[in-house]
């Protein structure tokens, strides 16, 4: 059934909003640093998990889901290759 109104993508803004919200807050009140990265990567997680199943379809295709599956796995290890790789460069100097 075909909606006029994309209720779904209006939510996952308000919610992206909100989130982006919560990691501004937490720039600007004196916490913990222990207590802000958990709040800053808690809202990171749930922000690109926003991002994927709302605005880029992911639960949408029902052809070769693992496909779909495989390349996130692989963004996210490439993700992490570089930023640690960057980390490690910066870090030890080599």
């Amino acid at each position: 059934m075909k909606r006029l109104f994309p209720i779904g993508h209006v939510m996952g803004f308000i919610f992206s909003l909100v989130l982006t919200l919560v990691a501004l807050l937490v720039v600007y009140t004196d916490m913990s640093y222990a207590m802000g990265m958990v709040i800053l990567v808690s809202t990171a997680v749930i922000q690109a998990t926003v991002q994927l199943f709302m605005f880029m379809h992911v639960n949408e295709s029902k052809e070769d889901r693992n496909t779909l599956y495989i390349n996130i796995i692989y963004a996210v290890v490439v993700s992490l290759i570089t930023i640690f790789g960057s980390l490690w460069t910066l870090i030890w100097d080599w």
